[in-house]
């Protein structure tokens, strides 16, 4: 049987699971608000729903902790991205208790992230964090969070669309200086991520079979793939090898190019074009090599595409890829009335005239 009791001004309650008595604080000065929570501790305990105090006690730090943990044992590749979020969410609720997360404030840090100017995508990539933070908890043996909280996700709006025509490739390329004109080459034609081309090293190049060959693992879905060399790629690849340096393909000085944010604003400057990402070149590719012809199931093999979903958005239809459309449409209507002309004039006469006329409609 639990009992209620004064400790200095604040009322406790004593309760027992298997025999073994608990003890909390009913955080409060009324014997009466004690009395209910005592009556709900021994309702959880009777259906088995009892979470133990551990839940009283868990912090974000804890949540954090495991989420990392996480990470490293999965060794997954966005850990920079957690621990952004981590940042985030306790720059806004401090070390506080779990339990303390509840859907009011997570709404408030949501608008006070959009006040701030922070996009709808980061601000779900936090959330998604926290969400995963309460769901690795509940996991636990036993739990140490007797819940998830409701985390609302926002509409993300914020798809990019760049793309370069070949016009501004060759505009950007001359602009750029050497050490990172294959990197742009690279990426215009294949589509490679940035740092799949900036962590490039000669021993997955093979000039003789003109291939570049991308270990699993060291992609961002771990699946490994085959790239093969022609044309201006190949002769990009030859020209490094000319001028290799050390254990990079790519490479400023014999070392690993980290940051051309530099260089990149300024090519764009001279070239007198509106500064896009280098990201973009991705997209570029994917649409290029559809517009090419190559199947899907293909081009999605050379850029590194696991899902159709992500594939698709990459594959942008643009407003030159709707004109041309807009034009062949229109093409095909004048040779429909170019036909119909000539039926009615009696220059095409018989099952001739007669099968191309139903074709026309």
């Amino acid at each position: 049987m639990g009992s209620v009791y004064l400790r200095g001004n604040t009322y406790w309650i004593k309760y027992y699971r298997l025999g073994k008595p608990y003890r909390e604080s009913a955080q409060t000065k009324k014997e009466t608000e004690a009395k209910r929570c005592l009556k709900l501790r021994e309702g959880q305990v009777e259906e088995g729903k009892f979470p133990g105090l551990q839940v009283n006690r868990t912090r974000l730090d804890d949540l954090a902790d495991g989420f990392l943990l996480d990470y490293r044992i999965n060794d997954k590749k966005s850990i920079k991205r957690a621990e952004l979020s981590i940042k985030h969410l306790k720059e806004f609720f401090g070390d506080c208790k779990a339990s303390d997360i509840i859907t009011g404030r997570i709404k408030k840090y949501i608008t006070t992230k959009q006040t701030n100017g922070m996009a709808n995508g980061s601000i779900n990539r936090d959330l998604a964090a926290l969400k995963r933070m309460f769901s690795l908890a509940m996991r636990q043996t036993p739990p140490i969070v007797a819940g998830m909280p409701y985390i609302p996700m926002l509409k993300e709006n914020n798809t990019r669309t760049g793309f370069y025509s070949y016009e501004e490739y060759v505009s950007i390329l001359d602009k750029l200086p050497d050490y990172m004109k294959g990197v742009f080459t690279i990426g215009y034609f294949t589509g490679m991520r940035k740092e799949e081309i900036l962590t490039l090293q000669w021993n997955q190049i093979n000039l003789f079979d003109k291939t570049i060959t991308l270990e699993a693992g060291t992609t961002k879905n771990d699946e490994a793939r085959i790239l093969y060399l022609t044309g201006e790629l190949y002769e990009t690849v030859l020209e490094q090898q000319n001028n290799r340096n050390g254990a990079y393909v790519f490479h400023r000085n014999g070392q690993k190019i980290k940051d051309f944010r530099f260089a990149w604003s300024k090519a764009f400057k001279e070239a007198g074009i509106e500064e896009k990402l280098f990201h973009d070149l991705r997209r570029t590719a994917v649409r290029n090599m559809i517009r090419a012809g190559i199947p899907e199931k293909v081009a999605m093999k050379i850029s590194g595409h696991k899902t159709r979903s992500v594939f698709d958005r990459y594959n942008i239809v643009n407003e030159e890829d709707l004109r041309v459309a807009a034009e062949k449409v229109s093409d095909l209507h004048k040779e429909h009335e170019k036909l119909v002309k000539n039926i009615e004039a009696g220059t095409i006469t018989g099952t001739i005239a007669l099968s191309s006329h139903r074709r026309a409609k």
